[in-house]
This record gives structure tokens, sequence and C-alpha cells, in this order.
């Protein structure tokens, strides 16, 4: 216990003495939500679209009114197609409503009247937006007006609730999934940047060259790191709960607990990358590779898994981001969910062990290898 002690000693010293690690732990969570919450939105966007009516009929001119008033949609009037066309063209609109001249009269009769709708097809989700909102605006129209009774009526009506965020604030999944993402970035980049600047300025070797075991070394790297990254947990959390108004439905302890875990984990990954590469260049590529992207792209956090290719679909059960994302999102949003909170914990705990048995033993392997090596090169130098 001594020799650990002093190791973790040495290990606070270093954190206290370099400024990096404090940069790593607090100023890069908060750059990243301060980006998760100003700067991606996933909401509902308000599209500039264009109007251009060919139907005289006062009622449909109740229709071009719709589009104006609706808070998702900045509609622009235009007299003719050659003046949408150069609109989309120079990107002024990014679609348009074109109401032909016989849509009243088929309405009236109990026909099925047609819109032409055109998009920009060079941003997918927007034009997927215009055509929405264009649908969802004539039918509503079409509901009050006095072709309602003539018009198709459907079969069932769909009365539509949202559970755990009613407003769909895409903030309220987004900021709290981040969390994942900067505590993986943590993780592993505290472990592995730490370590090989040790191997390049020669202080892990005279660490070696004395009797400390290789549970020791281990420990040693574990233990500050992972209060160090708890307490920038906890200022996430701060962030997320206090400063930015995310509501919190979970259990804080639990909260603590299962991040803890995961922490455990982005932290093995970080030594097994540090255990290999003795370089911080290296060292932070490599990090960042298996680190940020995975966690973005593939935890579930901005793309849903179960719409990824198969093969991504089963790589993503090796990744530790995948259960963090779902857990924290789930204590965030539902308050907590028993089954959710059980089964990730245990993924986590998992590839937590594995992770620690393998940086045991590549530090063993390294330990001998460096002790065997040393004979062998006194007798060359002699």
């Amino acid at each position: 216990m001594k020799i650990l002690l002093a190791l973790i000693k040495k290990e606070i010293k270093q954190i206290l003495r370099d400024p990096s690690s404090i940069i790593i732990a607090f100023v890069l969570p908060f750059i990243s939500i301060m980006i998760y919450m100003y700067g991606i939105n996933l909401d509902s966007v308000r599209v500039t679209m264009g109007i251009k009516n060919d139907d005289p009929n006062p009622e449909v001119a109740t229709l071009v009114k719709s589009f104006g008033h609706s808070k998702y949609v900045n509609s622009i009037y235009f007299d003719n197609i050659k003046d949408i066309e150069n609109a989309i063209i120079r990107s002024k609109i990014k679609g348009a409503v074109i109401i032909p001249n016989d849509f009243s009269t088929k309405l009236a009769r109990g026909q099925s009247a047609d819109l032409l709708v055109i998009t920009d097809g060079s941003e997918v989700n927007t034009a997927n937006y215009v055509q929405s909102y264009a649908t969802a605006i004539a039918n509503n129209w079409l509901g009050t007006s006095k072709y309602s009774a003539s018009a198709k009526q459907p079969v069932i009506n769909a009365e539509i609730r949202t559970w755990y965020n009613p407003d769909l604030n895409s903030h309220y999944f987004i900021v709290p999934g981040s969390i994942a993402i900067t505590m993986t970035l943590i993780g592993i980049l505290l472990t592995s940047l730490v370590v090989a600047r040790e191997w390049e300025r020669g202080t892990m070797e005279a660490m070696l060259s004395t009797s400390v075991k290789t549970i020791h070394i281990v420990l040693g790297k574990y233990i500050p790191y992972f209060i160090l990254g708890m307490l920038s947990l906890v200022f996430n959390i701060f962030l997320c709960v206090v400063i930015f108004q995310i509501p919190f439905r979970g259990s804080y302890l639990v909260l603590l607990v299962v991040s803890g875990l995961f922490l455990f984990t982005s932290l093995g990954i970080g030594l097994n990358v540090s255990s290999v590469l003795k370089n911080q260049f290296l060292a932070s590529m490599v990090a960042m590779s298996v680190g940020f992207m995975p966690a973005l792209m593939l935890s579930g956090l901005m793309f849903p898994i179960n719409s990824m290719p198969v093969f991504f679909q089963h790589l993503t059960r090796i990744l530790p981001p995948r259960y963090y994302v779902s857990f924290v999102e789930s204590e965030f949003m539902a308050g907590g969910v028993n089954s959710i909170r059980l089964e990730n914990a245990i993924y986590l705990t998992i590839l937590g062990l594995l992770f620690f048995a393998a940086v045991y033993k590549n530090t063993s392997m390294r330990l001998e290898k460096v002790h065997a090596r040393q004979p062998e090169e006194r007798q060359v130098k002699k």
C-alpha cells in the first residue's frame, strides 16, 4: 500500500503541475457541451418556400395564407415558374409549392386534387422538411375548408402524444448524450497522453527499473485519473442540469455509479493505447480514432443503431459509448428504468474488466521485456 500510495501521490502532483490534464478534464467538456447546446440542433427547422397559385378561387387563397401563417415556413410568393427555378438554383428558397388551376374544381367534385411540391435535393433533410410541411399544411387547411365534407376522410384519426419530451426539444437528449463523448475523450486522452509523455521523457523506464510491481503501476495510473474523471463528470452534470436547465428525472447516485463504470472502461482503452505506443502524437491520433469517432457515429447519439448496416450494428456491441448513451439518456429523460440500468451496467463492467486485464497483461509483458534486455545490452556495451 505504501508503494501504491506513493505512485498515486506522484500522479496527482503531475496532474496538478500539468495544465493539459486540467484542460482536458474541464475546459474540453465545457467547450464540447457548449457546441452541442448551441451549435447542434435536430429540432424542426424553419424553411423558406416559394408559393405559386394558379387557381383564382378565393377559397384557395386561404391555403396560400396558411403557408404564410405557419411557424415552420417562411413563404415567398412567385408569379411564374422561371423565377422559382432561379430562386432554388441560387438557394434563396429550399422548395416550392405550385397550386394548379383546377385544384378547387377537383376538390368540389370530390376528386383528389394535386399539389406540385418542388424540393432542393442537395440537402436531403431539408427536402424532407419541405415535403412534410407542405403536406401537413395542405391537410390542415382541407380539414377546415368548405371542401372538407366532399373530400375523402381518413378511416382512423390519429391523436399523437409525446412522452418524456413533449416539446420535442432535441437538446434534452443531445446534451446529456454528449457527456458520453466528453467522458470517452477524457478517459482515453488523459491516460494515453500522460503515459506516452512518461515514455518520451524516460520517467517510465526509471520507474520500471525499481521494485514496483505490475499491479502498482496499473492502479497507480487508474486511481488518480479515475478521480479526476469523476470530478469532470460532476462538472458536466452541473453544466447540464444547473446552467443549461436540462431536465433530470433519474438518480444522481445511480448516474455516478454507472458513469464510474464507463470511465473505468475508457481509462482501460487509453492505457492499452499507451502500452503499445510511446509517442504522444501517435497516441493522441489513435485515441481520437478509437474514442471520439465511434462515440459520435456509432453510439446511437446522432444516428439510430437499428438503421445502421448489420455489420456496424454488431460492431457497436463492443463499444462502451453505446451502453452509456442508452443509460444516460434514459436517466435524464425517463427517470431511470431498472432494466436499462442493469443491462448497461453489466455490459460496461464486463468491458471494463476485459480492458483492465489487457492493461495488466501488456504492462506485465513490457516489464519482462525491459528486464530481459538489460543483461544483453550491458554485454554489448562492454
